[in-house]
């Protein structure tokens, strides 16, 4: 069964996107404790933050801060990074992935087709990789999965060798 709490991201105060992510993750997972309890079943709970120069890039809020989010990432080096608390009778592991893109410099003309659309509309960085961004990545290093936003690599890791 998947379900999910809403959790205020705006209240965190942050040092670090890692910092950022962390502190997000954890909100969502005491969120969720607090209205499902805790019994025998499994709870996953994550959360992404992208950042690009030295700036975290959240849930563009309008189409202008949409845009210059898109233009930070463009031909830059964009860091997603995951946090993850996944919680079993058995195991309790916290983790933080990142993945990182180093992306062509996007067309402008393609940018505000994207824009128009909406589909940057609730998404971290405006976009997803699998997306818009797809078509201008150079080159990745880490797991696609941390992108998408839970690092599944390493949480098969831990369930399957349990």
């Amino acid at each position: 069964m998947q379900e999910s709490v809403d959790f205020d991201e705006d209240s965190i105060i942050a040092t670090s996107a890692k910092n950022f992510v962390y502190l997000a993750t954890i909100g969502k997972y005491e969120a969720n404790l607090k209205k499902f309890g805790y019994e025998d079943y499994p709870l996953l709970v994550a959360d992404t933050v992208v950042t690009s120069q030295n700036k975290i890039l959240r849930k563009a809020k309008c189409i202008d801060d949409a845009r210059n989010i898109l233009l930070t990432q463009s031909g830059n080096i964009t860091s997603i990074i995951t946090c993850m608390i996944y919680q079993s009778k058995s195991m309790k592991i916290v983790d933080i992935s990142t993945t990182e893109y180093f992306f062509d410099t996007f067309d402008l003309n393609d940018v505000e087709r994207y824009l128009n659309s909406g589909d940057w509309q609730g998404k971290a960085g405006a976009c997803m990789v699998e997306g818009f961004c797809k078509r201008y990545i150079k080159s990745v290093k880490g797991h696609e999965s941390t992108a998408m936003g839970l690092n599944v690599e390493i949480l098969k890791r831990f369930i399957l060798n349990k």
